[in-house]
């Protein structure tokens, strides 16, 4: 499609929501994006290209000084770089967006770094990380404000700020109902190279549905375990009966396929080899996200037709958190973990699901019946027999009724509003 809608992609950031004691909670919002594709012209192809590549090389410049800096703020990253980058031919509000955009970059790399997912401070990935400043590619995507970017919605056209000056009637390709969406565009676009085009991610707000008020217990959770074997399993699925799309061996022989394909190519080292690697790449990533895209809406699905909250673990960062098998390491990081767990958050919150994101650490060992935990209560990849109770069944039914649990403790944590009582005053 030219057209279509995607989702602003930052876990936990979907939606704010609000509760009034009441048995729901009122949603303020959701944001999502309009991706729409341009249709310059060739004069206007080359001003486009050309301004990414200015915008990112005044980006480059300013990552190496804030690299050593200690202030990586907007305003102290302006006060010290603004002229220069202003003197490499931007203009003065888009020098100030590239200033924005690289301590933007390194404020999400610092939140990466504390929350574990580039591993401990002592792994390398961790130091490879840190230690070096971030740089930009010369095509990475701009963001333009209402001040560098316009649009004419009756028209299907935007004026844009290039470094051959204002560029207007640049035309855009959209659907009727899109338009609509377009009309309630609010803040930055941003304009995007890929694969030969351009495109431009608008942020629309969205009215969003009352937040579910789930039912105060475990039960009122959809408890979601993501795994190698098993993409994910929920606690509303029959274990005798996984689906086959997703469960065993239809995913994993699409990935040893594509990993045997892939060592192939990358034997030969021919231009053309590597030409047939890169859309082999591609269209992995095409069917990693369209399985995902199924997944997590049959997952929602299931929460909304039970009337659950939904319980989903984090695995950011467990590459470098756990020690696995060779050919469990390809699969590992074969997937997209992190993708599939934003896409059931923000189906779900979109839905008005309420969603716990949870640390797995120990739910795979943990009986969820007992909560006797132990290594060995795990018997193989699929068999979970406690050592405590004597509980039998599958492995990853367990580890999510485990999950299921912690997001009905976690979410009940975060709703409450009992006061701390003051200590009673004493007669002095």
């Amino acid at each position: 499609m030219i057209c279509r809608i995607g989702w602003v992609n930052a876990p936990r950031r979907y939606f704010v929501t609000k509760t009034n004691g009441s048995q729901q909670g009122k949603a303020q919002g959701v944001k999502r994006i309009v991706v729409v594709k341009l249709a310059p012209t060739p004069g206007q192809y080359v001003a486009l290209k050309s301004t990414l590549e200015l915008c990112n090389a005044g980006a480059n410049m300013v990552s190496q000084f804030a690299h050593t800096a200690t202030d990586r703020r907007p305003f102290a990253l302006q006060k010290q770089v603004y002229a220069q980058v202003k003197a490499r031919g931007l203009s003065a509000q888009p020098a100030i967006r590239v200033i924005k955009k690289v301590a933007d970059a390194y404020a999400t790399r610092k939140a990466n770094l504390l929350n574990g997912n580039y591993g401990t401070p002592e792994s390398k990935r961790y130091a490879k990380v840190a230690g070096k400043a971030i740089v930009f590619r010369e095509d990475a995507g701009q963001p333009f404000d209402d001040r560098c970017l316009s649009w004419q919605i009756d028209r299907s056209t935007v004026s844009i700020w290039t470094t051959e000056g204002r560029m207007r009637n640049v035309g855009f390709v959209c659907a009727p109902w899109q338009l609509k969406m377009l009309a309630d565009r609010k803040g930055e676009s941003d304009l995007i190279f890929r694969d030969g085009s351009f495109y431009l991610h608008a942020t629309v707000d969205t009215d969003a549905p009352d937040q579910l008020v789930p039912a105060d217990d475990p039960t009122g959770w959809l408890g979601v375990d993501l795994g190698i074997v098993n993409l994910a399993v929920t606690t509303a699925d029959d274990p005798a009966e996984l689906d086959v799309r997703w469960s065993g061996g239809a995913v994993t022989a699409r990935r040893k396929k594509n990993e045997s394909m892939r060592s192939a190519l990358q034997k030969v080292g021919t231009k053309s080899a590597k030409r047939k690697l890169k859309k082999r790449c591609r269209k992995e990533t095409r069917y990693a996200t369209d399985i995902n895209h199924q997944l997590s809406k049959t997952i929602v699905a299931q929460a909304q037709r039970t009337g659950q909250g939904i319980a989903v673990e984090d695995l950011s960062g467990i590459r470098d958190r756990v020690r696995l098998a060779r050919n469990q390491r390809q699969q590992l990081h074969s997937w997209a973990y992190a993708q599939l767990r934003d896409q059931i958050t923000y189906k779900a919150q979109a839905a008005g699901l309420p969603v716990q994101v949870i640390n797995p650490r120990n739910t795979s060992k943990t009986c969820h019946q007992c909560g006797h935990c132990d290594t060995a209560n795990r018997h193989s990849q699929a068999l979970f027999r406690c050592r405590g109770c004597g509980w039998t069944g599958h492995a990853d039914h367990n580890a999510a009724a485990n999950i299921a649990a912690l997001g009905h403790t976690n979410y009940r944590a975060a709703q409450s509003t009992v006061p701390i009582a003051a200590p009673p005053l004493t007669a002095s």
